[in-house]
């Protein structure tokens, strides 16, 4: 049953990517779609099984993969509490992400690669999640990446989407540097790859030092940190984030898979599946918890005035992925997995309700040519309700009622205050913070997109126009517009209930009294102190959530002529949080320019003058003189040929006599 969780999402990648042209655009679309929903029943078996049963942990070995001298690495199926979360997670998603792009990509012609890619996509999650040691969990880790490319650039026609697709695998590639280096560390120290025996001497390597360039460095610290850097590239933390917003130039569907449960999630699962090297390395975990902190609270300031509602989005999702990172960091391991499920309802739900909209708008995104639309797509407006609702964690503290967001991002952002460290409390104060922007852009977002009056007739040439998800496109008459196809709005309905339910449903699972027989072994679990938490703490987030709603509300609703002449302003904190720090640009003058320069320069001289001119081409050109003179030589004169006759026996008889002369 493992074995075809995994390997069923391979079998339709293959069907519809081989034979799509022959069986047609519609088999493929079923092929895969059927395929990975059996994929997501066997998940929920899985996890009925493994994760709320009293089963052990299973471990299936396939096939003998590397044997190489005392190198031996089995391929080997791994399935605990963590891996059956991540199989619901991952298949479940996906499956509906299948049956929304039925609708979604109805009018596209390459509709059996899209299927192909999608599945590929899958597969390669799946086998990282369910990968028993580092080098397979690398190599799944490698193919949700080609995979990431292959799918942000699938309209590879528009160039936005090639560059989209190019950033997001070269900035990964930075990241997956460090991942492997930190597999050849543990190799070298630990000699083996295996998770449950690399755990097992790990503690024995607490205080132990490496000898490195010199430099005496702690083994667990350095093997943790490479290994972040791996998960900060994947899940776009601050340094490496800057391909998830481009990302958004793949289609909706994309966006879906991509940024609510799969291919972002995988740096916050690599740390969980680690928590016990994590565990005993402090520095380490305080460097998680730092960059955690500060990407909730970079994301957040970018996503308060971004007009393209899928960027609106995908920022939303880097902050929240700095919410699981600051958990994960302060040890709350089961909060930031607990985050990560919630997160992955009411985010896909956000993404797709999004492709909703873009569809019914015929292919708008900027939300200023959206607007009072609410009355023509009223399930669409109460699916995006649902997930905003969950996302900003709106709930009561006291009777511990609320939507999805709220069991879960609570219960990190008062972990980050249970830790009783500095860094904790610098985590404390700055998820608070972004907790209200959180509210604010949400909020903004939906009052744009669906209440106010329409703009989509509007001509003005607004700063800044958002991609397009698709070709072109004309804004339809208020009375054009109406709800996407069922096979759309399911998917919608299903991921509603999820973030509805999906917090309160598995609280005591994941953190509440039942946690240590959830989780099991499966990753570390501390002891927390929630129980003991002041009250201000208990309901700051909802009071800045609170705050960011009426703020949104006042600016868009009661004056919504107030932001546009706000921003007509441009103030420098305006400009610094619309263009994301700088940090595109940043990179630009340190990275890119600095590349090509090295580039011309090595071509242009390097290579052009100096290996070409004395190699190669420099051989080739002295050839060709000498033969232009040789050739000159002859002239066709008897005369010209006695001279150079008796000049060379001059030369020899002169040689002659030096030589015997010397004797």
């Amino acid at each position: 049953m493992y074995a075809a969780i995994v390997f069923l999402p391979l079998l339709g990648s293959v069907i519809a990517g081989l034979f799509g042209r022959l069986i047609g655009a519609r088999a493929a679309e079923l092929v895969t779609t059927g395929l990975l929903f059996v994929s997501a029943a066997l998940s929920v078996v899985t996890f009925g099984h493994v994760a709320l049963g009293e089963a052990e942990t299973a471990i299936v070995p396939l096939w003998s993969w590397i044997h190489s001298g005392d190198f031996l690495v089995d391929w080997t199926i791994r399935v605990d509490t963590i891996t059956a979360v991540m199989l619901v997670v991952v298949t479940g998603v996906s499956s509906l992400v299948h049956l929304y792009s039925i609708g979604y990509m109805h009018e596209d012609p390459h509709r059996q690669r899209f299927f192909s890619y999608l599945s590929l996509f899958t597969f390669a999650m799946l086998m990282l999640v369910t990968a028993n040691n580092f080098l397979q969990l690398f190599f799944g880790w490698e193919g949700v990446g080609l995979a990431s490319y292959l799918l942000i650039g699938f309209w590879y026609q528009k160039p936005s989407a090639n560059n989209a697709a190019m950033k997001a695998f070269i900035v990964n590639r930075v990241g997956d540097f460090g991942f492997a280096m930190g597999t050849f560390g543990i190799w070298a120290i630990f000699r083996t790859l295996d998770f449950d025996a690399v755990f097992a001497m790990a503690p024995d390597m607490v205080g132990k030092t490496m000898n490195f360039a010199g430099y005496d460095l702690d083994i667990l610290t350095t093997l943790c940190l490479l290994l972040f850097v791996g998960a900060m590239g994947k899940s776009a933390q601050l340094g490496l984030h800057t391909w998830l917003p481009d990302a958004m130039e793949g289609p909706t569907p994309v966006s879906a898979l991509i940024h609510a449960a799969t291919m972002v999630t995988a740096g916050v699962f690599l740390v969980c599946r680690c928590s016990p090297l994590f565990e005993l390395a402090p520095v380490a975990t305080g460097f998680v918890v730092f960059i955690g902190a500060t990407t909730a609270f970079f994301a957040a300031t970018v996503g308060l005035f971004q007009n393209d509602i899928k960027r609106v989005i995908a920022y939303s999702t880097c902050s929240q992925l700095g919410y699981m990172f600051a958990a994960a960091g302060v040890a709350a391991y089961n909060a930031a997995m607990f985050h990560l499920f919630t997160h992955a309802f009411f985010k896909a739900l956000l993404f797709l309700g999004a492709g909703a909209v873009i569809h019914s708008l015929h292919h708008e995104q900027d939300m200023r040519k959206m607007g009072g639309i609410w009355k023509q797509i009223p399930w669409t407006w109460a699916a995006m309700l649902i997930g905003n609702l969950a996302l900003t964690g709106v709930g009561i503290p006291l009777l511990h009622v609320g939507f999805a967001g709220f069991y879960s991002k609570d219960a990190i952002i008062n972990s980050t205050f249970a830790a009783h460290t500095g860094i904790g409390t610098y985590a404390f104060i700055l998820l608070v913070i972004a907790a209200g922007m959180t509210s604010f852009y949400s909020w903004r977002q939906f009052l744009m997109t669906f209440h106010g009056r329409y703009r989509g007739l509007d001509h003005d040439d607004h700063h800044g126009h958002a991609a397009h998800d698709d070709h072109d496109h004309h804004a339809p008459k208020l009375d054009e517009i109406h709800e996407s196809p069922l096979v759309m709005m399911i998917p919608l309905a299903v991921l509603s209930l999820g973030a509805l339910f999906a917090g309160a449903g598995f609280y005591q699972h994941f953190i509440g009294e039942g946690a240590h027989e959830f989780w099991r072994a499966s990753i570390f679990l501390g002891e927390g102190e929630e129980g003991h938490l002041p009250l201000w703490v208990e309901f700051a987030p909802l009071v800045v959530t609170i705050i960011g709603f009426l703020i949104a509300f006042y600016y868009y609703i009661l004056h919504p002529k107030l932001p546009k002449m706000l921003a007509a302003r441009r103030g420098m904190l305006y400009l610094f949080f619309f263009n994301k720090w700088y940090f595109d640009e940043l990179y630009d003058l340190i990275f890119v320019r600095p590349a090509l320069w090295i580039g011309r320069f090595l071509w242009k001289k390097g290579d052009g003058m100096v290996i070409d001119g004395l190699g190669p081409d420099g051989v080739s050109a002295r050839v060709l003189d000498a033969t232009r003179g040789t050739v000159k030589l002859q002239s066709g004169y008897v005369y010209h040929y006695a001279l150079a006759m008796l000049l060379g026996v001059v030369a020899l008889a002169t040689w002659f006599v030096v030589t015997r002369g010397g004797m």
